[in-house]
C-alpha cells in the first residue's frame, strides 16, 4: 500500500480518522487556562456581589423600621426622615476615602474590613440604641460604614473584567444594592415575630460570617495598577478629572432616587395612600427588586449600545414617571405603573453610569472615581427624603417634591445628550 504524505510507518489504524470526519478538538493548555480564568473572574465577582448585599441589607435597616420607630418614639416627620437618612449620608460620604484606600490596599483587605467594622453598629441598633432617638442617630451614623462597600466592589471587579465586558460585570455586582430588598421583606415581619434585635443580631451574624469567607476566598487581580501616590494627591488628581464630575452628576439622579425611594417609599405610601406597615414595605420590596434586576441589563445594554443612549432613556422615563405621579394618581395601576416605570428606568440609569466610569476612568484611579461618584449617588438619596417629609409637612401634599424630581432629571437628561455625549465621543476619538 503505498504510503500517504500525511501519514507514518508508525501510525496504526487507531490513531487515523475514519474519512470523511473531522478529528475532536483536544484542549490545549493555553485553552485551559482560559477556562480556569474565566471561573475565577467569576468566582471573584460572586464573593463581591454577595459582599455588598450583606452590607446593604445591614445599611437599610433602619429604613422599614421609620413608621414603628416614629409611633414608638413619637418622632416628628422631619425625625423619623432624619433616621433613615443619616446612615445614607455617612455611608456616602465615606466611600470617598474608602474607594481611595480600595486602590491602594485591594478589594481583598477592604471587604472584611468594611464588614467586620459594621458589625459594632448593627449590634448597638439591635441591643440598645432603638430605645431612643438620639440611640438611633449614633447607631445609624455608623450603620453608614455599610454603605461604603460599593466603593470596594467597583475596582475590584473592573480589574479583573476586560473593557468589553466590565459594564455588565460591574452592572452584576451592582446588583448588589438588593441587600435593601432584603431588609424590606424581612425586617419588619421578623421584629412582629421575635422582636427588635432579631434581624440585628441576624445581619451581624451574616456579615461575620462573609468577612471570614471574603479574607479566605477573595484575591486582587492579577497585574492590578497599584497607585504610588499619597491619598489625599490621589483625590485632587481624581476630582480634576472630567468623568468624576460627569458621572457624579447622573449617578445622584439615577442611584438617588432609587436610594430616596428605597427609603422613604414606605413612609410615602402610608401617608398618601394609608396603606399597613408591611404592605407598605413589601410594595417597596417591589420596586427595589425590580430596580436591582435592570441594574446588570443597563450595564449590558451599555456595552452593546453605549451608555450615553442607555442613560438618556432611563430619565426620560423619570421625568414621565415623576410627573405622573405628582397627581398621586390612583395606585391601581396607575400609580403602580408610575413607580414600575421608574424603577426600571433608575436601575438601568445605575448601571449605565458605571460602564461609564469603566469607559472613561484611568485604571489606577477607577476606585478614587467611585468612591467620589458613590458619595454623589448617596447624597443624591440623602436629600430626596428630608425634602419630601418637609414638603408634606408644610403643603400636605407631595406634589412639590415629585415635580421637582421630574424637573432635575430632565436637566440631567439634557446634560447627557450634550456634555456627557460630547465627551464620550472625545474619549473615543
Amino acid at each position: 500500500m503505498t504510503t500517504l504524505p500525511y501519514e507514518t510507518d508508525t501510525e496504526t489504524t487507531m490513531d487515523r480518522e475514519p474519512r470523511g470526519t473531522t478529528a475532536p478538538t483536544r484542549p490545549t493548555a493555553e485553552g485551559t487556562g482560559a477556562d480556569e480564568a474565566a471561573k475565577r473572574r467569576l468566582l471573584m465577582l460572586a464573593v463581591a456581589t454577595v459582599g455588598f448585599a450583606l452590607n446593604f441589607w445591614a445599611w437599610a435597616l433602619l429604613s422599614p423600621l421609620g413608621p414603628r420607630f416614629q409611633e414608638i418614639l413619637e418622632l416628628s416627620s422631619f425625625e423619623q426622615s432624619l433616621i433613615v437618612a443619616v446612615p445614607v449620608i455617612v455611608g456616602s460620604v465615606g466611600r470617598i476615602p474608602v474607594g481611595a484606600l480600595t486602590d491602594r490596599f485591594g478589594g481583598r483587605v477592604m471587604f472584611p474590613l468594611v464588614s467586620a467594622a459594621t458589625i459594632v453598629p448593627v449590634l448597638y441598633l439591635g441591643l440598645s440604641g432603638h430605645t431612643s432617638l438620639a440611640g438611633l442617630l449614633i447607631g445609624g451614623f455608623f450603620l453608614g460604614i455599610g454603605g461604603t462597600a460599593f466603593a470596594i466592589g467597583v475596582p475590584f471587579v473592573n480589574a479583573w473584567f476586560p473593557p468589553a465586558r466590565r459594564g455588565l460585570a460591574i452592572g452584576v455586582f451592582g446588583a448588589g444594592m438588593g441587600g435593601t430588598a432584603i431588609s424590606a421583606l424581612t425586617t419588619v415581619q421578623l421584629v412582629k415575630d421575635h422582636g427588635t434585635a432579631t434581624p440585628f443580631v441576624i445581619t451581624a451574624v451574616a456579615l461575620a460570617l462573609y468577612a471570614v469567607l471574603a479574607y479566605a476566598v477573595l484575591r486582587d487581580a492579577p497585574g492590578r495598577t497599584v497607585p504610588s501616590q499619597p491619598l489625599l494627591r490621589r483625590l485632587a488628581a481624581t476630582a480634576r478629572l472630567g468623568i468624576t464630575w460627569q458621572a457624579s452628576a447622573l449617578y445622584a439622579v439615577a442611584f438617588g432616587g432609587y436610594v430616596a425611594f428605597s427609603v422613604y417609599l414606605p413612609v410615602y405610601l402610608r401617608t398618601a395612600y394609608g396603606l399597613e406597615q408591611t404592605d407598605a414595605a413589601n410594595r417597596m420590596a417591589g420596586f427595589v427588586v425590580l430596580a436591582v434586576l435592570m441594574r446588570p441589563i443597563g450595564g449590558w445594554l451599555s456595552d452593546r449600545f453605549g451608555p450615553v443612549r442607555v442613560l438618556a432613556a432611563s430619565l426620560a422615563v423619570v421625568v414621565v414617571g415623576a410627573v405622573m405621579q405628582s397627581f398621586t394618581l390612583d395606585l391601581a395601576p396607575q400609580g403602580t405603573v408610575a413607580f414600575l416605570s421608574m424603577a426600571v428606568a433608575l436601575g438601568a440609569g445605575s448601571g449605565a453610569t458605571f460602564a461609564l466610569v469603566s469607559l472613561a476612568a484611568p485604571a489606577d484611579k477607577v476606585g478614587s472615581v467611585t468612591g467620589v461618584v458613590g458619595a454623589a449617588g448617596g447624597l443624591g438619596g440623602f436629600l430626596p427624603p428630608l425634602v419630601m417629609g418637609a414638603v408634606y409637612g408644610a403643603t400636605d401634599s407631595y406634589a412639590i417634591g415629585l415635580a421637582l424630581l421630574a424637573l432635575v432629571a430632565a436637566a440631567a437628561l439634557v446634560y447627557t445628550l450634550t456634555g456627557v455625549r460630547r465627551a464620550v465621543e472625545r474619549h473615543n476619538a
